[in-house]
């Protein structure tokens, strides 16, 4: 969701007539948005706003804007904290970022505009894709539940629902532009439908996709089990382009902790789903979120936890320290976990999700699998003389590269040689199907564009983490830098 509204706030700033500029140069312009998930998203933007004063203060012109789901919460503390900070947004009025810009520079004082409910769909501004080939979609935003961990329903607000027929035709206009695969995105997206009245759009919707001349993938993050209904499993099973793919957050596998969490489901809820998606789709690959040491927390109940992903067989899982929220329900609860506790649990949690991926990725061993030859997702790439695309089910899968062009966006067809528990590897023969995909990547870049959006942390000076490099923009009087923290 941060990535595509990223991708929207580029798209604004060019519109406004920005454009990308070179990694080594210095921008006049950093854009923050942020997220409030988990507590070091606070601590990064700090620690990076700090990092940037001095080069401000050298820069006299420079401005700096920090929006989202952060902003949206400590609205009256980032220019307290950072006075040099020159425009505050929120999540519900992106589209103002270039006036408030143009407002800061103008009048020379911060500019802080929070909005309380969403005024524009944000699918109606103008978004600067990140890639050629695949493209995210929201069907909605804001979530109606009320989980004790989470800060999200309160910064992004209730559902709002977007009308199929303009999902429909967003998607249609992405294909026509080259696109092949859409994720369809809401915080809760499998409860599509509710703001008027249909529990079974969602279903309705993945059909409707199926009906796209040109799209070849379709998925979608991330559903609630509580809502996630024996239509949407048949709809996946029964159209040809949703792929057999899930990622359904589990949380804890137990009933207790689910209940004080204000989760609205049961573990046996949950491995009923999952035994259904497998009843309809023995091939589907399912992944999750977990969180370890959430308060009150016991043994007890992490061991349940560990039972669940065994059942499950997950072959890939998100997880997740427990971390104070403050303004959650759970920021206030009695026994809170010991640190060393949790961090033990957690380092148990990962070994055996690890070892499962493990297991379920070696069952592909000889299989031929078809890819979706991706960018820049294979890190040693370049050293190892290997591309890398998707699975159909999301799979991670490096493969040689051929004497042959292959171009991300087109679909290559391997055999799996090598398993490792968070990819796998085909040094064989390739088959490569060229595709209107990868002739829109190549006319992309046959003429050398701004990057679009990235993450991590600026190049001004010492970086102060790994995180990967971010794109710059400049207008004729300035520069852009979205970066998500």
């Amino acid at each position: 969701m941060n990535v595509h509204d990223s991708e929207r706030l580029t798209g604004l700033l060019e519109d406004a007539g920005y454009v990308a500029a070179a990694s080594d140069e210095q921008p006049d312009v950093v854009v923050f948005n942020t997220c409030a998930v988990r507590e070091n998203a606070d601590n990064k933007l700090y620690g990076n706003l700090g990092h940037l004063a001095p080069v401000k203060a050298k820069r006299p012109g420079m401005q700096i804007a920090v929006g989202g789901c952060l902003a949206q919460k400590d609205r009256a503390t980032i220019t307290k904290k950072a006075p040099w900070v020159d425009v505050v947004f929120g999540t519900h009025n992106i589209g103002s970022l270039p006036v408030l810009l143009e407002r800061a520079r103008v009048q020379e004082e911060a500019q802080v505009e929070i909005l309380e409910s969403l005024e524009v769909f944000p699918s109606t501004l103008p978004t600067r894709r990140e890639s050629a080939y695949a493209a995210w979609v929201s069907v909605s935003v804001g979530c109606n539940n009320t989980c004790t961990f989470c800060i999200v329903p309160s910064l992004r607000g209730k559902e709002k629902d977007r009308r199929p027929g303009d999902i429909l035709a967003e998607v249609r206009a992405l294909v026509a532009e080259g696109v092949s695969e859409v994720t369809l995105l809401g915080q809760n997206v499998n409860a599509y439908g509710v703001e008027f009245g249909d529990r079974q759009a969602f279903g309705k919707l993945l059909r409707a996709c199926g009906e796209i001349e040109g799209l070849q993938r379709v998925r979608f993050t991330s559903p609630h089990p509580a809502e996630f209904r024996d239509d949407v499993i048949a709809a996946m099973a029964e159209t040809p382009n949703v792929m057999h793919q899930l990622h359904m957050p589990l949380q804890s596998g137990s009933d207790r902790v689910l209940r004080a969490m204000r989760r609205s489901y049961r573990r046996e809820r949950y491995l009923g789903i999952i035994e259904r998606v497998r009843a309809a789709m023995p091939d589907a690959a399912l992944s999750t979120d977990i969180i370890v040491g959430f308060p009150g927390e016991t043994e007890e109940d992490f061991r349940q936890t560990l039972e669940v992903v065994r059942e499950a067989r997950f072959a890939a899982a998100f997880t997740f320290q427990y971390s104070i929220r403050p303004g959650t329900p759970a920021a206030t609860m009695p026994d809170q976990v010991p640190p060393e506790v949790v961090r033990e649990r957690y380092q148990r949690l990962v070994d055996l999700v690890d070892d499962v991926a493990w297991e379920e990725n070696k069952k592909l061993l000889g299989s031929r699998v078809e890819l979706l030859v991706a960018e820049g997702e294979g890190r040693k790439d370049a050293a190892t003389r290997r591309m890398t695309g998707r699975a159909r089910d999301n799979r991670l899968v490096h493969f040689l590269a051929p004497d042959v062009e292959v171009r991300p966006g087109d679909v290559a067809t391997v055999e799996v040689t090598y398993a490792a528990p968070h990819h796998l590897v085909a040094d064989g023969p390739v088959d490569v199907r060229r595709t209107r995909s990868g002739d829109a990547w190549q006319a992309r870049t046959a003429t050398p564009e701004p990057v679009g959006v990235g993450l991590g942390m600026p190049t001004i000076g010492p970086p102060l983490s790994s995180s990967s490099r971010v794109p710059f923009a400049r207008r004729s009087t300035g520069w852009l830098w979205p970066a998500l923290t």
